[in-house]
C-alpha cells in the first residue's frame, strides 16, 4: 500500500493537467499512486494522458457531475492512509507532499495540514491580501466567513471523511467552504510555513469566477451545519453571528435588485434556523 493517494480532479483542462501530474511525478516523496478523475471532458483529456498512463490511475465520469464528484470517485477509490488533493490548474514544487508526510510522522494525532502558497495572477506573482492569510490551528471560527483551506495545498488522513463525509455533490461551487468547516469544527488544521503550491487564477472557467451568488451556498453550508453538528456553544454563537450577517449582506443585495422574493427569504433565514425550522437549500437562482 502506498503511503498517499493524490487525487486530480479535472475537466477540459487537456493542457494544464499535463503540468500537473508533471509536478507530482517530480515530487522528492515518491510513495504515492496518482488518481485522475476526468469529469467527462471533451477536449482529449484521456489522449493527453496517454503517455503517463503506467503512472497514474485514470478514472472517468462518462458526464460531467461536478468538482465534488470527482474528488469523491478519487476518495473511494484510492488506498492509502493520507490523501491529497490537487486541482488540474495548479501544480505543487517538489518538496510539498515529502513536507506533509513529515509533519504527520512527527504529529500523530494530527488529521489535516497544508502549505502556504505563490498566487499567480496574468503570469506576475502577487501577494495575498490580508484575509486570505491562512491561520493554523483552530481556524474554525476564522473560516466562517470565507475558505481559508486550498483543496490543493491540503492533506488529510483517509480515516477523516469516514467521521465528517465526503465532498457535498449537490453544491457547485463552495463545496470546500463546506468541508473544511465540518473538519475544523472538531480538529484542528495546521498549516506548514512554506510555499509549496503554486495557484495561477483569472481564468474564466475557475470556480471563484461564480461571483457574489457563492454566498447562497455558504448560506446552506451554515444552516445545514447549525443543524447537524456538532458544535460547541462558541462555535455555535459564531456561526450564527456569521450567517445572519451574510443573510443580511446577500438579502438587501437581492432587494436592491428588484428580487424582493429573494431577498425576504434570505433576511428571514436567521430567525427560522434560530428556531429549528426547516429551511430549503439555495431555493433561487440569478
Amino acid at each position: 500500500m502506498n503511503a498517499v493517494s493524490v487525487i486530480i480532479p479535472t475537466y477540459n483542462r487537456s493542457d494544464l493537467v499535463l503540468q500537473a501530474v508533471t509536478s507530482v511525478l517530480e515530487q522528492t516523496f515518491k510513495d504515492m499512486e496518482i488518481l485522475v478523475v476526468d469529469d467527462g471532458s471533451t477536449d482529449g483529456t484521456a489522449d493527453k494522458l496517454e503517455p503517463f498512463s503506467a503512472k497514474i490511475r485514470l478514472l472517468r465520469h462518462e458526464r460531467t457531475r461536478g468538482v465534488s464528484a470527482a474528488r469523491n470517485t478519487g476518495i473511494v477509490a484510492s488506498s492509502a492512509p493520507l490523501i491529497a488533493f490537487l486541482d488540474s490548474d495548479d501544480r505543487w514544487l517538489p518538496g510539498k507532499l515529502d513536507a506533509q508526510v513529515r509533519f504527520f510522522r512527527e504529529h500523530a494525532g494530527a488529521v489535516a495540514c497544508q502549505t502556504r502558497e505563490i498566487w499567480i495572477r496574468r503570469g506576475r506573482r502577487v501577494n495575498p491580501a490580508r484575509r486570505h492569510i491562512k491561520p493554523s490551528g483552530d481556524i474554525f471560527e476564522a473560516s466562517l466567513e470565507r475558505c481559508l483551506v486550498s483543496p490543493s495545498a491540503v492533506m488529510i488522513r483517509r480515516s477523516l471523511f469516514d467521521e465528517v463525509g465526503l465532498f457535498d455533490e449537490d453544491m457547485p461551487v463552495c463545496e470546500d467552504y463546506d468541508l473544511w468547516l465540518r473538519i475544523s469544527s472538531r480538529y484542528p488544521i495546521h498549516l506548514i510555513d512554506e510555499d509549496l503550491l503554486v495557484r495561477e487564477g483569472g481564468r474564466p472557467d475557475q470556480l471563484s469566477a461564480f461571483g457574489p451568488g457563492m454566498d447562497r451556498y455558504r448560506i446552506r453550508s451554515l444552516v445545514r451545519l447549525l443543524k447537524r453538528g456538532p458544535l460547541t456553544e462558541v462555535q455555535e454563537r459564531a456561526a450564527r453571528r456569521e450567517l445572519a450577517r451574510k443573510c443580511r449582506i446577500y438579502g438587501q443585495g437581492c432587494l436592491k435588485r428588484g428580487r424582493e422574493e429573494e431577498g425576504r427569504y434570505y433576511l428571514e433565514i436567521p430567525g427560522l434556523a434560530a428556531l429549528g425550522e426547516p429551511v430549503p437549500p439555495v431555493p433561487f437562482h440569478e
